[in-house]
């Protein structure tokens, strides 16, 4: 530290921002939520639902990455309380225009299935890059004994799976905005919502 800069002068230096630094943070925010948004959109759901080790470690690599390039040189208290307020803002407002069906269905790919019936629906499994094995364990987790207990499994737009089991006919309303959901059999569905 210079002898001619007090510790409070040195201290607040060090807390603080200045305006270019503050103007980039959030710019350097904004860019790094819409890349992650539009790159999510491009390797699918997958990168939202349950992950292997291998996939945490990516993780913290991404928030490394990101956080590094929105703090920028040198990070500062402010910066990082700036970074994390214009993160909320834009999930915040983001979350605002996902309730338009037309932004949603922009944002978000739509549900798409999975298995139907015994049959595992190979095409969508490796475009929604899921491995056979963490397609077995969403089955095991939802506490399926055998193929033959299943309706439809679907991996939803956060990247979730869910599991529809048979034995009481699917409501055809849930199954709206699922691609696809034309292929399952009329066995498995009721009538105009109601139970056979």
């Amino acid at each position: 530290m210079p002898m001619n800069v007090s510790l409070p002068d040195q201290l607040m230096e060090e807390l603080g921002i200045t305006g270019a630094h503050a103007i980039a943070v959030v710019l350097s925010a904004v860019g790094i939520y819409l890349a992650f948004l539009v790159l999510v959109r491009i390797f699918g759901q997958r990168v939202l639902m349950a992950m292997s080790t291998f996939d945490v470690v990516i993780t913290v690599m991404l928030g490394s990455v990101a956080g590094r390039v929105i703090l920028g040189h040198p990070p500062t208290l402010t910066s990082g309380i700036l970074g994390l307020a214009t993160l909320f803002i834009l999930e915040a407002v983001f979350g605002q225009l996902r309730s338009s069906l037309r932004v949603q269905r922009l944002m978000n790919s739509p549900a798409r299935l999975l298995m139907i019936g015994p049959q595992i629906q190979e095409k969508t499994l490796k475009r929604s890059h899921i491995t056979p094995g963490e397609l077995h364990g969403a089955l095991r987790r939802a506490g399926i004994r055998s193929y033959q207990e299943i309706a439809c499994v679907l991996q939803e737009p956060g990247g979730g799976i869910s599991v529809l089991r048979r034995g009481v006919p699917l409501d055809p309303r849930l199954l709206t905005d699922v691609a696809g959901a034309d292929r399952i059999p009329a066995e498995f569905l009721g009538q105009d919502g109601s139970e056979k």
